[in-house]
């Protein structure tokens, strides 16, 4: 069984190293994992991928020894397993907002004792059925221990439930979704119920409270340090929509170029353009 990084990272009170990915983008991953990141966090939610290409997109996060934390379209036992047996190290599963719904996923990817999932042993997570067919084999117990769950507080009843959410067996990590979080506490307590950085704070208190990890999805530099500084311990950075980036730097580039001319070479007499490698 592949340990898990981000595990190891949060185990130990550190920071993990994670970046996003939407689309089929095998490149990406190697580029991950050769810059050091710890985890992609693959969003099927919003994201429409093939069965196949996800379990591609795995095979490849596993094989480059990265982690792959997978937001599924559903909540549903079946998928959710299917996810970890094609090799996702972690789930993070949106709009967890009770005791019950985390309670139910817990129990549907963990193995007993500590949950009720089904064993197959056939997929990646047991090496094609090597490792897990052994006779001495640890895989439902590895299993258990490299794998992980992250809790999205996304609404103003999971911040009133945190506490109960907290404290579920299997939930390793309270992480908010600051867009929709701050979308439904406008809408349901107008400008005078609780603010976004109110409701952080309160998860930030009950992770500490019943050592859990938490996180969040930031939206600049500014907010990683100030969240980083409460404690959290992922906020995901980088991703596939990031390479705007490099396209804008590349076309400022350009434009200096074309309004500056050609630039004579001193050596050679010749006139050459000197561009800046991206």
């Amino acid at each position: 069984m592949r340990k898990s990084k981000v595990l190891a990272k949060l185990r130990k009170g550190g920071f993990a190293r994670v970046c996003s990915l939407g689309h089929f983008l095998p490149f990406f991953i190697r580029h991950a994992a050769h810059l050091n990141f710890d985890g992609i966090w693959v969003d099927l939610e919003h994201r429409a991928m093939t069965e196949r290409e996800v379990q591609a997109l795995l095979a490849f996060c596993h094989y480059t020894d990265i982690d792959s934390i997978i937001r599924p379209p559903t909540v549903e036992r079946t998928p959710l397993c299917r996810y970890l047996e094609d090799g996702a190290t972690g789930l993070m599963i949106p709009f967890v907002s009770d005791g019950k719904i985390a309670r139910q996923v817990a129990s549907a990817v963990k193995f007993p004792p500590s949950g009720n999932r089904g064993i197959d042993g056939a997929g990646l997570d047991g090496d094609y059925g090597l490792e897990a067919w052994r006779s001495v084999s640890e895989y439902t117990a590895e299993t258990n221990r490299q794998t992980f769950i992250l809790a999205q507080i996304e609404t103003p009843e999971a911040v009133d439930n945190v506490e109960e959410i907290a404290v579920v067996p299997g939930i390793d990590c309270l992480f908010v979704g600051p867009s929709d979080l701050a979308l439904r506490l406008e809408v349901v307590s107008g400008s005078n119920g609780m603010t976004l950085e109110e409701a952080v704070e309160r998860v930030a208190r009950s992770a500490r409270q019943h050592k859990k990890s938490w996180g969040i999805a930031p939206s600049s530099l500014e907010e990683i340090t100030r969240y980083h500084n409460m404690g959290a311990q992922i906020a995901p950075w980088g991703g596939d929509f990031s390479l705007i980036n490099v396209l804008e730097t590349c076309m400022n580039e350009l434009d200096v170029i074309l309004r500056v001319g050609p630039l004579l070479d001193p050596v050679e007499g010749l006139e050459k353009v000197v561009v800046k490698k991206p």
